[in-house]
């Protein structure tokens, strides 16, 4: 465990931000981390804040004035990570939604009331979605044995199985209430007790079973008082949300129940659910002032003994053991020192007994720890069934280990630094704390929990994570933060290598997902930089292809099965003529009419494919030299059959509307540039297509490669701009010191390259990467940026034709790269 980086507030003159009284801090799995503070003013206004901030850049914080009354108790994420709950000490509960699906523009149209009762517990109800991590098939093939769908209920559905979306709360007055969001955007809310007689609820936590069912745990916050169990079932009848509640078994701490131990512990400080869809088990903190014991309880059924007479009257009972759910101890710390915050993985291993055996065995340990942080300042990670210690952080104001010198340990005066909040990440590769200054630490976990491991099993356990994200749709940074340079190009192939294993239909629905993860693993080292342009280049050439042939439209309704883009995938791979004019007679001419505006809104889209065919041929003769960005396409058959089908498709489109084919600028007007690069393409595309056995390119070919920048100009393209993120500029054991709202001058990480066309200067001119416009060096359109790959288009589309809109719809909610879009301040000269 080691420190990445420590972000912190400004001082500001008038203001400051402290840490809130109930700090509430949780992170989604597309790594955004929502925490709280008060801002306070001079007059010692206190106005509650929420902060929304990316993993990779966590400077740039976006404040939310969260409009709560009283101190925010409880964030939570939803399951897509694209909505957030807040709820306040007055009862009050917020549900914030990105607007514009922009992760720094929050807007909060719907919420729930209990007027008065501070909510203590808040949960999303479950979506019936569970996976669960065999790290036993870690080595198999299929996905599909390795993460399998555990059979789990909805906690309510709609008409036809769908899950119904909400929320449910639990009061400090022991009242539950949940709120049902219709399709229509109505919010359905009820809200009872959870018992009879009514009691103080000081701590409680939710978790669901798989049969749909809620269950709630509460704690008065005495040691001696028992834990309350309780079912929550929630039904919407006549158009009306209905809540039932039920007693489950409840339990009393063990360290209460020894005498010499009940009046030293006095308070029950935390109460947790080891996971929101683990029911069984439980985890209890008894703290005073200055220690704690942690235990881990489980709930089982054990069979009643029946006595003889009973089995002698009746032989079935006697058969059939009557059962009775009871609470065993699973385990318990000694006395620690005293804990301050818990948090608890999210990652869903599976728990069988092979499962931990090769967990054991192989040093994988994701997902089986949970952090306690004590008062110290010291962060523990411990098993979460034996609660044995698995490896221990120091903050900077923590103690150090017993050999360093006592002159050389800090001396803290008044309290020390420890964290207030903590959450683990979804994979548990990474740890951020705010601690009692306001300040945001995040922390890495290896994946063996400091044992060295050699190289083949460490990149193993990555692979398995990074499969892991690539099969749910998580966003992978936390694992990237524990990828070496040395490790990239073995990940890479690795990573392809269990890919290509898939189906084929699997395989297609994680094809720009692969893509993606490819790029961003690639940023990670010097020699693989240039790549992550080409992997960018080919999501872009993938997103283009789909969408121009799904403009076609067959002539006759009632056509065979095969569409005109399977069609046309279908002719040119069979037809290797170099001559695009006799390609285009095979075609169906009449399934490429489109309206003329169409056609022209689509002119620079087109362009981008013309000017790449030309820069690809262009650097045909320099392919020796793989720091060029490109370099890969030159060997990729299916891409280069994609660009090839594009270029007929463009040239048809061309006989009905000259203005929207590709502009060249060529050095005689009699040339057709559009027939020369198609002939290139061909023949450098017969030399790598899959059908046909690989050959390289014949000298013929490259030397008419080498005499193009003389009939052409060939264009600089504007590759992406290399992201100003963190996770390539870390240094093992050198944390970064930030702070919020303040752009930091970081070191330049192993992108730095001087590559063409890669390095950004203030004030060149910016380009659109999706619509491929040029916005000017001072854009005066709103304009968003991708969190991961640095993607900039603007907010507004400026053009309303059906074509570009159905372009545009596909990164409406994501970047192509799959990151979240972030709205961009404009810049002035």
């Amino acid at each position: 465990m080691d420190l990445a980086y420590i972000c912190e507030w400004e001082k500001w003159p008038k203001s400051t931000h402290c840490p809130s009284g109930p700090l509430a801090c949780t992170w989604s799995c597309r790594n955004l981390i929502a925490f709280t503070t008060d801002l306070r003013s001079d007059d010692q206004d206190l106005t509650r804040m929420i902060h929304i901030l990316d993993t990779e850049h966590p400077w740039d914080v976006h404040s939310i004035r969260s409009e709560h009354s009283e101190a925010i108790t409880c964030l939570e994420w939803d399951q897509s990570g694209s909505r957030l709950l807040s709820a306040d000490a007055d009862g009050q509960i917020k549900c914030w939604s990105m607007a514009d699906h922009l992760a720094n523009s929050w807007e909060s149209p719907v919420g729930s009331m209990v007027e008065g009762d501070p909510i203590v517990a808040l949960s999303w109800l479950h979506n019936g979605v569970k996976l669960a991590l065999h790290v036993e098939k870690s080595g198999a093939s299929s996905f599909g044995e390795k993460f399998s769908r555990v059979k789990f209920s909805p906690s309510l559905t709609l008409f036809g199985g769908k899950p119904m979306e909400g929320w449910i709360a639990v009061t400090v007055s022991g009242l539950v209430t949940v709120s049902l969001l219709k399709p229509s955007g109505q919010v359905l809310t009820s809200t009872e007790s959870l018992c009879r007689l009514r009691g103080r609820v000081a701590l409680a936590d939710i978790a669901f079973t798989g049969g749909g069912n809620i269950v709630v745990a509460t704690a008065d916050g005495s040691s001696a008082s028992p834990v309350q169990l309780y079912k929550v079932c929630v039904s919407v009848v006549n158009e009306k949300c209905r809540i039932d509640t039920e007693l489950l078994p409840s339990l009393f701490m063990r360290c209460t129940t020894d005498l010499s131990r009940r009046d030293r512990l006095p308070a029950i400080t935390h109460l947790k659910f080891l996971a929101r869809d683990m029911s069984e088990q439980v985890l209890l903190c008894a703290s005073s002032q200055t220690s704690s014991v942690v235990e881990c309880w489980s709930l089982r059924k054990e069979g009643l003994p029946v006595n003889n007479i009973f089995q002698q009257l009746s032989p079935a009972v006697g058969d059939k053991q009557p059962t009775i759910l009871k609470w065993r101890i699973l385990s318990a710390t000694n006395d620690l020192d005293r804990v301050s915050a818990v948090a608890l993985p999210k990652l869903p291993i599976s728990l069988t007994n092979t499962d931990l055996k090769v967990a054991s065995d192989t040093q994988f340990y994701p997902g089986l720890g949970l952090a306690l942080a004590f008062h110290d300042g010291s962060v523990h990670i411990v098993h979460r069934l034996s609660l044995q210690t698995m490896a221990i952080f120091y903050s900077s104001a923590a103690p150090r280990p017993v050999d360093e010198p006592a002159l050389k340990r800090p001396r803290t005066t008044g309290p020390t630094v420890h964290f207030k909040a903590m959450q683990l990440s979804w994979t548990s590769l990474a740890l951020v704390g705010i601690d009692n200054h306001g300040r945001l630490s995040m922390v890495r976990i290896s994946p063996s929990m400091g044992h060295s491991l050699d190289v083949g099993l460490a990149l193993r356990h990555l692979l398995f994570l990074l499969e892991y994200c690539m099969v749910t749709g998580y966003d992978w940074w936390d694992i990237l933060l524990h990828v070496q340079p040395g490790m990239v190009q073995s990940l890479v192939e690795k990573l392809h290598e269990e890919y290509t294993r898939q189906k084929a239909e699997l395989q297609q629905v994680l094809s720009t997902r692969i893509l993606a993860m490819k790029a961003s693993l690639c940023k990670l080292s010097p020699c693989t930089v240039t790549r992550v342009c080409d992997y960018h280049a080919k999501l872009f050439l993938i997103a283009i292809s789909s969408t121009l042939k799904s403009l076609l439209r067959p002539h006759v309704l009632n056509t065979p099965d095969k569409s005109p883009g399977d069609r046309l995938t279908e002719i040119c791979a069979k037809i290797t003529d170099v001559d695009i004019d006799k390609v285009m007679i095979n075609l169906k001419t009449e399934e490429f009419v489109l309206d003329m505006n169409t056609l022209q809104a689509l002119q620079q889209l087109l362009q981008w494919v013309g000017d790449f065919v030309l820069y690809l041929l262009a650097s045909l003769p320099n392919q020796g030299s793989p720091l060029r960005p490109g370099h890969s396409f030159l060997r990729d058959g299916t891409s280069l059959g994609m660009l090839r089908e594009l270029m007929v498709v463009i040239r048809i489109w061309g006989l009905l509307k000259p203005s929207c084919l590709p502009v060249y600028t060529a050095t005689s007007d009699t040339q057709d540039s559009m027939s020369l690069l198609f002939r290139l393409l061909t023949k450098l595309w017969i030399c790598c297509r899959d059908e046909g056995p690989t050959s390289e390119p014949d000298e013929a070919l490259v030397d008419e490669c080498c005499l193009l920048p003389s009939q052409l100009l060939i264009p600089s393209l504007d590759w992406l701009p290399v992201s100003d993120g963190l996770v390539s500029r870390l240094q093992p054991k050198q944390p970064l010191r930030l702070h919020f709202g303040k752009a930091p001058a970081l070191p330049s990480g192993s992108s730095g390259l001087q590559l063409d066309g890669l390095i950004r200067v203030p004030g060149q001119p910016k380009m659109d990467h999706l619509r491929r416009l040029h916005l000017g060096a001072y854009p005066t359109e709103a304009c968003k940026a991708c969190t991961r790959c640095g993607c900039v288009t603007m907010l507004k589309s400026p053009n309303k034709t059906t074509a570009v809109k159905q372009w545009e719809q596909r990164w409406i909610k994501n970047c192509l790269c799959g990151g979240l879009w972030w709205r961009v301040p404009l810049s002035y000269p």
